[in-house]
């Protein structure tokens, strides 16, 4: 089956907008001419793909598997396209990766530094997303790798474990929380606390806990990044949950107190999500190699210890 491209952008626009005349007007293309492409897709297909309506156009279950691979491959011939252009600078490699807040605010900082500066031909393009969209956007080809912590459906990709995540109660050493060796989360909710961003990971997999519990985090402020939550809780403005990296990093120039929580989910295996680690190109795997690395040191540091 040879699809042109044009006909791929023409059939996911009308899939995104619900309207062949929508998506012809999109694709600049009259009617006819897009009903005639789709027509075409579909007899190539051998099967229906849309079903027409009084109000527009419906895709069935072929044309939702079609839909699937056509944005792959339309963002692929894209990255192949923003890839050339920069291999014609001089670069060597492009590499993409979803990741949640805890990986963009707290580790890649740390270890991507010496990464871009033991292969200064390779760009990085890091997103921050949510948990649940990490493994969409590397099964659909927009991401090469996906970073993600906890219980996730990985949508049958290859995951790759390479830490484990600790999410603690952080308070001043003033706070009446501060003696407390262990806590379980719903013991806090009383008190004022300190967030991540709306649209953060860990925000938002707090709210999902709170909303199990029945009761919300009394927030005061929400901030960007982990640092900013410490330096705040650090003032006594209220407490926060961070991980625990992060609450070690600031605990003595913020004279934090790190208290334990009892709750299951406080401890999140963290995994490399990849849609086959053998076929990665040599720079994503470099990257893979790496996170593997510095942690296989940590734990024999900390084990050494």
């Amino acid at each position: 089956m040879l699809f042109d491209l044009t006909d791929l952008r023409l059939f996911v626009a009308t899939a995104e907008l619900g309207s062949l005349t929508r998506a012809a007007d999109r694709q600049h293309l009259s009617l006819a001419a897009a009903s005639a492409r789709i027509k075409a897709l579909e007899n190539q297909a051998g099967l229906q793909l849309l079903q027409r309506e009084a109000r527009g156009v419906r895709l069935l279950p072929p044309g939702e598997a079609f839909l699937h691979h056509a944005r792959l491959l339309l963002n692929q011939t894209d990255q192949l396209r923003t890839d050339l252009l920069e291999y014609g600078g001089g670069l060597r490699g492009h590499l993409r990766v979803f990741a949640n807040t805890t990986a963009v605010t707290d580790f890649l900082p740390e270890i991507l530094p010496a990464f871009l500066a033991a292969n200064p031909r390779i760009n990085v393009d890091l997103q921050e997303k949510p948990n649940a969209q990490i493994p969409r956007g590397v099964r659909d080809g927009r991401a090469d790798i996906g970073i993600v912590a906890g219980s996730v459906d990985t949508l049958g990709l290859e995951s790759i474990h390479f830490s484990t995540d600790r999410l603690v109660l952080v308070t001043s050493r003033q706070h009446r929380f501060a003696h407390l060796r262990t806590i379980a989360f719903a013991e806090t909710l009383d008190e004022d606390a300190i967030g991540m961003q709306q649209g953060s990971t860990l925000q938002a997999f707090l709210g999902q806990v709170t909303d199990r519990i029945g009761k919300r985090q009394k927030l005061r402020i929400q901030l960007g990044s982990f640092d900013a939550m410490c330096r705040m809780i650090g003032s006594g403005v209220g407490i926060g949950v961070v991980p625990e990296s992060a609450a070690r990093r600031n605990q003595e120039g913020m004279k934090l107190a790190l208290i334990e929580l009892s709750d299951a989910w406080c401890v999140r295996e963290r995994y490399l999500l990849v849609r086959e680690r053998a076929a990665l190109p040599v720079y994503a795997q470099a990257l893979v190699d790496t996170l593997c690395r510095h942690y296989a040191a940590d734990a024999v540091n900390a084990a050494g210890a």
